[in-house]
């Protein structure tokens, strides 16, 4: 807590080059990028960092291979480069996986025209995966024997990239990049209204927390409110090209579906692909794709039939799965950028996810409208460019403000590792040695694990029953993360909450200490918050809009 104090301190006394509004991965790559390359940037979120669609997404990192059928190939290229440009950038989080995809009878093309699609589509990718594979229904069969063959006509393997850890989490790690760069930034702090006087935009914000509120002075104004974007823009007197229309999307988490590492890909009775996704010791499964007015939506028991019934007519499961085994739900929308004309002229389902980014010269503001995890650095570098245009100073243009440290560190830290025997430590149950674990989540940050661990054996001990995080990163979030609720930690800084049911995670005999650890004087406040699975309203009346 006390990080986010000293920066609530702060963004009222400076006037920043940049105020970002928005801690999803828009406005998270945005900060990394203009505060890695010497901008003086603050960011504010209404809420926790990728608290909305940042972390309903389905955890991959593809190129788009939907895309082809609709014939937007400029995107298709774009996001496979970028897709390959983030394998690179993060070998450890963002990681190649094959996709077996089952082509059954009565689907709009013979399987040999989506599989030749595959081979277009990884030529597009500079053939920078493994090559696609034609396969029979019995090949699918022996690749993956929990697919139902029976009205099966053959199928396909290609590759594309998911996420090893979970979404949320990916886009924290660009917040935490920024605020190693100097960005000064802070949770729950609601963005209010804003106005421009003598060059300058003064914009009213709100500690969610307290309900106090004061004024953060800045040169820029970069709405990355993700949904919230055209609210925003309303409140700003702003006039934008483009505008949001939304798509509900839904995931249900399992217990483990399968061993293999792939990902599972049939087109769902309504056309579009679904997936069942491999998630440490759970099974993510969906998605969903409804066209829906307002950002704040819900899973409905429709939803999860739809999932549910989708998947047990795909897969030959010894029992059928029941809303009974679901784990956890993920369920957020997709703001999707199309121009007024834009929204009825084209399949809803085929619409673009590609981001675009509206520039009032004049006014020195930005809005950044859809986007994808794929895209984050080509947002990053677009915005940092468009920044430039507007006369802000950028000191350090060709620094590289992403990815991880260097292979030659991350030897320096597995050797570390290897002389204390880290991965001895690893739980019985855990799903990746130890010492892998805490350099993808953590990197040049997780030497200092090492230390505490060398100092104190307890500090690998698992806390939370069934988990697989150690009392030394509740230290680590204690002290670099932010934790604000223990929903942030449980949800989106480690992803305890979709592999644990809420059950056991309230009888986990672990999780006071971890109160404790997190938040001190105010751990019995914060858990009896989460318990009772209501925010505290602030002495003001809330805002219910984006930030």
């Amino acid at each position: 807590m006390q990080l986010r104090q000293n920066n609530l301190r702060k963004l009222p006394r400076r006037c920043f080059d940049v105020l970002v509004v928005g801690g999803g991965i828009n406005g998270a790559s945005a900060a990394a990028a203009l505060s890695g390359k010497g901008a003086r940037v603050a960011l504010i979120d209404k809420g926790d960092f990728a608290g909305s669609t940042s972390m309903h997404s389905s955890n991959l990192v593809w190129g788009g291979i939907k895309y082809m059928e609709s014939g937007d190939f400029a995107l298709v290229r774009k996001l496979c480069r970028s897709r390959n440009h983030l394998i690179r950038s993060y070998p450890s989080s963002v990681q190649e996986i094959r996709f077996l995809t089952t082509i059954n009878r009565g689907f709009r093309h013979h399987p040999l025209v989506p599989w030749a699609g595959t081979w277009l589509y990884w030529l597009m990718g500079n053939a920078f995966t493994r090559r696609p594979h034609y396969l029979r229904p019995a090949a699918l069969h022996v690749r993956e024997p929990i697919i139902d063959i029976g009205s099966a006509v053959g199928g396909f393997e290609y590759s594309d990239a998911y996420l090893h850890d979970n979404d949320a989490r990916f886009v924290f790690n660009f917040v935490r990049a920024a605020l190693d760069f100097g960005t000064v930034a802070a949770n729950y702090v609601e963005y209010l209204e804003s106005r421009r006087e003598e060059g300058v935009w003064i914009t009213r914000a709100r500690d969610a927390m307290t309900g106090d509120t004061f004024e953060i002075r800045s040169r820029v104004l970069i709405n990355a409110a993700g949904p919230w974007v055209d609210q925003l823009n309303q409140r700003a007197g702003q006039r934008t090209d483009h505008h949001h229309v939304f798509s509900k999307g839904i995931h249900l988490i399992v217990p483990r579906l399968t061993d293999s590492r792939r990902v599972l890909a049939f087109f769902a009775d309504d056309g579009r692909l679904f997936f069942v996704i491999p998630m440490g010791p759970r099974t993510c499964i969906g998605t969903t794709d409804t066209r829906v007015e307002s950002p704040e939506v819900e899973a409905t028991e429709a939803d999860i039939r739809f999932v549910l019934d989708n998947i047990n007519k795909r897969l030959a499961l010894p029992k059928p799965l029941e809303a009974s085994d679901i784990i956890a739900t993920r369920c957020g929308v997709r703001p999707l950028a199309v121009k007024p004309s834009g929204g009825g002229e084209r399949d809803f389902l085929n619409l673009s996810r590609k981001h675009a980014i509206d520039l009032d010269r004049q006014r020195a503001h930005l809005s950044i409208f859809g986007g994808k995890l794929t895209d984050c650095l080509n947002v990053g570098e677009e915005v940092v460019e468009a920044v430039r245009g507007l006369g802000i100073e950028v000191p350090y243009p060709r620094q590289r403000w992403y990815g991880e440290p260097d292979a030659s560190v991350r030897e320096a830290f597995l050797h570390q590792a290897r002389l204390m025997e880290l991965d001895a430590m690893t739980a019985d149950h855990a799903s990746e040695p130890l010492s892998q674990r805490l350099w993808r989540r953590y990197g040049s940050q997780a030497f200092e694990m090492l230390e505490a661990i060398r100092q104190d054996e307890r500090q690998a001990e698992v806390l939370i029953e069934g988990t697989e995080y150690l009392r030394v990163e509740l230290e680590q979030a204690r002290r670099r993360e932010m934790v604000t609720r223990l929903e942030d930690f449980l949800r989106r800084r480690s992803k305890v909450s979709l592999v644990v049911s809420e059950a056991a995670i309230r009888r986990s005999p672990g999780l006071q200490e971890a109160c404790d650890i997190l938040f001190g004087d105010q751990a019995s406040e914060r858990l009896e918050e989460y318990l009772q699975g209501a925010s505290p309203e602030p002495r003001e009346k809330r805002v219910e809009e984006g930030g």
